[in-house]
C-alpha cells in the first residue's frame, strides 16, 4: 500500500494514509496517457468550422463572358474558387471529432497518470476541506501552505460549492469530484490534491 502524509489546512501533518498500490502504485504507462490526452482534447473540439462551397456562395449565376475569341482563360463562373469571392476548394465542413477508448484503457491511463503524480512527489492529501464561507483567500493559503502553488487540481468526494467557487478565482487551480478525474487534468496540473473522503471515493469506485 502507498502511504501519504495527511495535512491539515494550514499544512501541519496530522496522520498517515495508506492507498492502493492499484490505483497509487502501479508503474505509469506513458503510451495509453498519451492516447487519453490526445481523446480527451478531440472530444473538446466544437468541430463548427465551415466554409463555403461555389454553390453556396452568392452571385456567379452567369458565364462571364463567351467561352472562345476574347483571349482570355475559359471561365463558367465568377464564384469558382480561382476567383475573388469565389467557393473555398476542400474547405472545412462541420464534423464530429469524438471518439470513445476501450473502458480498460481509461482505467489504465487514469491509475498511470495518479501514479506518475504519487511517484513524483506531486500528491498532497488534506484531512478535509472545511470552508465556513465563501473566500478565495482561505484556499489560497491552503495551497501554499501545503506547497501547491501553481498549476493545482483540487478534488473532493462530492461537489462543494464553496470550494468550487473559492478556488475559481485563483489562476491555474481547477476542482473536480473523486468521481470525475481525466487524465489530461491530472497530468496538467503540477500539484493533485485531495482529501481523504477523496481518496476514500477514488479507491471505492475504481479498486475492484
Amino acid at each position: 500500500m502507498a502511504k501519504f502524509d495527511v495535512m491539515d489546512m494550514s499544512g501541519k501533518k496530522v496522520s498517515e494514509i495508506e492507498l492502493s498500490d492499484a490505483i497509487f502504485g502501479i508503474e505509469p504507462n506513458e503510451r495509453v496517457m498519451h492516447a487519453a490526452v490526445v481523446n480527451f482534447l478531440a472530444n473538446q473540439r466544437q468541430g463548427t468550422q465551415s466554409t463555403k462551397t461555389r454553390s453556396e456562395v452568392s452571385g456567379g449565376g452567369i458565364k462571364p463572358w463567351r467561352q472562345k475569341g476574347t483571349g482570355r482563360a475559359r471561365q463558367g463562373s465568377t464564384r469558382s474558387p480561382q476567383w475573388t469571392h469565389g467557393g473555398i476548394a476542400l474547405g472545412p465542413k462541420p464534423r464530429d471529432y469524438s471518439y470513445r477508448l476501450n473502458k480498460k484503457v481509461k482505467r489504465l491511463a487514469l491509475f498511470s497518470a495518479l501514479s506518475a503524480k504519487a511517484k513524483a512527489g506531486d500528491v498532497v492529501v488534506i484531512e478535509k476541506f472545511d470552508l465556513p464561507e465563501y473566500k478565495t483567500k482561505t484556499v489560497a493559503a491552503m495551497l501554499a501552505a501545503v506547497g501547491a502553488t501553481g498549476k493545482s487540481l483540487i478534488v473532493a468526494p462530492e461537489v462543494d460549492s464553496k470550494l468550487v467557487k473559492s478556488a475559481g478565482n485563483i489562476a491555474g487551480v481547477k476542482t473536480s469530484v473523486a468521481t470525475a478525474l481525466n487524465v489530461y487534468d491530472i497530468l496538467n496540473a503540477g500539484k493533485f490534491v485531495m482529501s481523504v473522503d477523496a481518496a476514500k471515493k477514488l479507491e471505492e469506485v475504481f479498486a475492484k
